[in-house]
């Protein structure tokens, strides 16, 4: 594994925000949502799709607090333009598992 600088890690904007629409993502090649994160006052509504359909329901993502990589260049993922990276983990059978905060958090505050 390569090693990073604490200056490369600042480079990277990691925040809190909760999630607030989710609708079914039919253009896409796998399984997947298209999803509105409100990151807070400051950063503002940023949407993204995700590959998460296997270990969530649309219902089981509305109003959880999730964290997202919101500093990358905008991507297009079929018809759509996803603006931040949903982060997670695979789990044994390489599904998704979201990462999350374990306790409310205010929306935009920034992984230290």
């Amino acid at each position: 594994m390569n090693s990073i600088t604490w200056a490369d890690f600042e480079k990277v904007a990691m925040h809190v925000g909760t999630i607030i629409k989710v609708e079914d993502f039919a253009e896409a090649k796998k399984p997947a949502y298209k999803i509105w994160v409100d990151f807070g006052a400051e950063i503002g509504i940023k949407k993204t799709s995700a590959q998460v359909t296997f270990h969530y329901t649309k219902q089981d993502l509305l109003g959880l607090q999730i964290v997202g990589v919101i500093n990358f260049e905008p991507k297009q993922i079929a018809n759509f333009i996803s603006e931040f990276l949903l982060t997670g983990f695979a789990d044994e059978n390489g599904n998704i598992v979201i990462t999350t905060v374990q306790k409310p958090t205010p929306n935009g505050s920034r992984l230290m």
